[in-house]
């Protein structure tokens, strides 16, 4: 019987080192993924063009994945040494709290919690595996360890001082990036908008209301009521705008965008995702809700997966900012990739130079080229992220 449950317990003990360290690289392997395709030539004139950009990319899930960012990777879609290799000089790394089982599009309870089980298998601090907080607490703190690592290479962004402090530096420096953080969905809070607080003093500068299932403050684009805002998420725009932190209305439904246009005394944006105009599906705008946040003087990322831009290829997200700049302005637009986020996309961050051929052939100039690959993003942060 010894012989046993020594043997039981080593087998126990092998099962949970193999799930350590093995099931989240896993995981990310199967999730985070590169379409298979054909080499992409990238001109001379898209190659000059792009080295020349100031790149900002709206939202990437990389911090979740508990890779070292410091290391070029791979597997996964991002990191520092790719996003230096592709010329972004602003990321924003967002913090994904929760996702339910069986995720999709459509229709989300959220009475499930799949990341509970990445948290125990990278070992998150106990404190993590039952509140929304904690996690996105911890993913800030992933974040300044890692650009305190990165000897200067990775600089954390949250004010308009030290965008402007960066954007000098990088004038003599292009081999930096920028990281500044986003949340995922208002589930974070815990139902508590005390929780805003230490959740901004960590450098959170924005965050979206709902990710895949309704929560208390508003309804998502594929939880099961779909509805606006609630009470609490009526005061908690109130609160965000007090701040000066930046409301995110991806994954929210359309009635919580029409709600937050309403309620809302500030610029919002729409980090990831595509236009229904241009590919119909309820996950993307539709044509007056992008004409609403360009109203308020917001900005709307296209994403690079197939549920944003219906296509697998390159061309399919330059078609889809073109529909987009058609639609809502050339100024309103932005990228979006959701990078590291559970999708498939044309290619990574060190190989962003396929988006600006791409942008030459679909016909963009080059100020529009310079407009929608950064310069609309690192005007809107210049003007909405909060002052010293």
């Amino acid at each position: 019987m010894k012989k046993i449950i020594v043997l039981v317990a080593g087998l126990v003990v092998l099962l949970l080192a193999a799930f350590f360290a093995f099931v989240p690289q896993l995981v990310e392997s199967t999730l985070d993924r590169v379409a298979a395709r054909a080499s992409s030539s990238v001109s001379p004139e898209a190659r000059a063009l792009h080295g020349d950009l100031e790149i900002v990319d709206l939202h990437a899930d990389s911090l979740l994945w508990g890779r070292d960012l410091l290391e070029k990777g791979r597997r996964g879609h991002a990191d520092v040494p790719r996003l230096i290799e592709g010329n972004v000089a602003v990321e924003v790394f967002t913090a994904v709290t929760k996702t339910p089982r069986g995720l999709n599009y459509e229709r989300n309870e959220g009475n499930s919690d799949n990341i509970f089980w990445l948290a125990l298998a990278q070992r998150w601090p106990p404190g993590t595996w039952n509140s929304l907080t904690a996690r996105a607490l911890f993913l800030a703190k992933r974040f300044a360890r890692t650009a305190a690592a990165s000897n200067g290479k990775l600089v954390p962004i949250r004010t308009v001082e030290d965008l402007a402090s960066y954007l000098q530096r990088r004038k003599e420096n292009r081999q930096i990036t920028a990281g500044l953080l986003g949340i995922e969905g208002a589930q974070a809070l815990d139902g508590k908008i005390e929780n805003l607080e230490p959740l901004f003093q960590a450098g959170y500068r924005y965050m979206s209301l709902t990710h895949f299932f309704d929560d208390q403050f508003a309804g998502s684009s594929a939880g099961v009521n779909q509805g606006g805002l609630t009470p609490l998420g009526h005061e908690l725009v109130r609160q965000m705008n007090a701040r000066g932190m930046i409301i995110d209305l991806a994954h929210t439904s359309p009635q919580t965008i029409r709600d937050v246009l309403a309620e809302s005394k500030r610029p919002v944006i729409y980090s990831h995702g595509g236009l229904q105009g241009n590919c119909n599906n309820r996950r993307n705008l539709s044509d007056e809700e992008a004409r609403g946040i360009a109203r308020s003087g917001g900005i709307i990322g296209i994403g690079f997966w197939p549920t944003a831009v219906c296509g697998k290829d390159t061309r399919a997200i330059a078609r889809a900012m073109r529909y987009a700049v058609q639609l809502v302005g050339i100024e309103h637009v932005g990228l979006g990739s959701d990078f590291d986020g559970s999708v498939t996309v044309p290619f990574d961050a060190a190989h962003l130079s396929e988006l600006t051929e791409a942008l030459l052939q679909e016909g963009f100039s080059t100020g529009e080229i310079r407009a929608v690959m950064g310069g609309n993003a690192l005007r809107f942060f210049s003007e909405n992220l909060p002052k010293e």
